[in-house]
């Protein structure tokens, strides 16, 4: 059950809608999501696993055509595709991925988010649309920020589920570890307090995780590509990197439901995003 489409029109909050977790970090910023990240949905006798994906974009470095890998695989081993589009973004954008999607013989669910900020009358125009652009499709106007209209779309998915194995054990809720969400939590706080440049040149590294009867010790790196930034990461008398770690730190305690120690350093990794050794180190061969 895979998840696609362009940047900003809330794949993420419909992914932790689906699977009742914040399991993919959400900002109004562009490129938020970097990995695919799956979510797992069991009951009795079904398993719904989902596949949050990066958004759709053309690549400007090594980094963004590793995430587009990314997003062309989820075309291929998906039972089902979950296309995401808003009421305010443009229909013909990014033609090319539409057209990848029709012809890809997958049955597609099409997600009209964000229908809160908009009108009956353009709501109904767009639902035309997308139904004559994948005929056959089932088009849902949703809003996941409100959780409007969501259930629906889950038993639509279980109907087009085909009977086999469970791939997963009832109670695992994804396929991603600890140290990852701790870097995806670190990460969601620079893209809130930095701006321009500064959140699409960082990668975070947790070299360190661990846990203890009552707190769990944390070493996290956050690299960057270049020096200067580094002065921008920590800030005037370290304010800046000191307010990422508290806010951190506070939002792992939740997720995790355990006392945190947290340890933050700033290093440069030159020009990481283009050298392929370092994406590598970054988990971005992993497809």
């Amino acid at each position: 059950m895979n998840i696609v489409g362009n940047p900003n029109v809330g794949k993420s909050t419909i992914m932790n809608a689906l699977v009742g977790e914040k399991l993919s970090i959400i900002t109004q910023k562009m490129q938020t999501t970097r990995h695919r990240i799956k979510g797992i949905v069991s009951g009795e006798d079904f398993q719904i696993v989902y596949s949050d994906t990066p958004g759709i974009l053309k690549p400007s470095y090594k980094l963004q055509e590793s995430m587009m890998r990314f997003v062309d695989t989820a075309l291929i081993d998906a039972d089902v595709i979950l296309f995401v589009t808003d009421v305010k973004e443009k229909v013909d954008k990014n033609p090319e991925y539409i057209e990848k999607v029709r012809k890809s013989n997958m049955p597609v669910i099409v997600l009209l988010n964000k229908i809160d900020l908009s009108n009956q009358e353009e709501v109904l125009k767009l639902y035309d649309h997308w139904s004559n652009t994948f005929p056959g499709a089932d088009v849902f106007p949703i809003s996941a920020l409100e959780r409007f209209n969501i259930e629906p779309i889950f038993d639509r998915i279980l109907e087009h589920l085909p009977e086999g194995p469970a791939f997963f054990s009832k109670d695992q809720l994804t396929d991603r570890n600890e140290r990852f969400f701790m870097q995806e939590i670190i990460r969601e706080k620079i893209l809130l307090h930095y701006q321009k440049e500064i959140p699409y040149s960082v990668e975070v590294e947790v070299e360190e995780f661990k846990e203890e009867e009552k707190i769990i010790n944390i070493r996290t790196v956050i690299y960057v590509s270049r020096e200067s930034q580094k002065g921008i990461i920590i800030g005037h008398q370290g304010k800046s990197i000191k307010r990422v770690g508290t806010e951190a730190r506070t939002d792992a305690e939740e997720f995790f439901d355990k006392k945190i120690f947290l340890e933050l350093y700033v290093k440069v990794a030159k020009d990481w995003r283009e050298k392929d050794g370092q994406l590598k180190q970054f988990g971005y061969d992993k497809f």
